[in-house]
């Protein structure tokens, strides 16, 4: 009986290292203010994305996407999001991702940048 009880601890301490993929730094950065529109936006994660299953968009203050798409995984490094980006005029944007891990974990998240007009 006890080494039935300690293999079953041993299975339930054991198990794989499941994780999901969280951002780990961006550019812009959350909550940058920029004085130009950025040709593209990054995120980087703290681990390999599932490029089938992972997007990004960037919305202006209306919810209207201005990313020129169609935005993804680099193929040459597995934890990094990216989309390009036109002109846009100042003002508040949105970058909203959606990733899977290469483990099936699922996450997802929004943050915001500001392009400041003129003075």
């Amino acid at each position: 009986m006890w080494g039935l009880g300690v293999g079953l601890w041993l299975g339930l301490t054991s198990g794989h290292a499941w994780a999901h993929a969280f951002p780990d730094h961006s550019e812009p950065h959350v909550g940058a203010e920029v004085t130009s529109a950025p040709s593209t936006v990054r995120i980087w994660f703290d681990g390999r994305l599932e490029p089938l299953f992972s997007t990004i968009h960037v919305m202006d203050h209306q919810g209207r996407r201005v990313d020129t798409g169609p935005g993804g995984v680099d193929p040459d490094d597995p934890t990094l999001l990216t989309t390009a980006m036109p002109p846009v005029p100042p003002g508040v944007y949105t970058v909203a991702w959606d990733v899977v891990s290469v483990d099936g974990h699922h996450t997802e998240g929004k943050f915001n940048f500001t392009i400041l007009g003129g003075s």
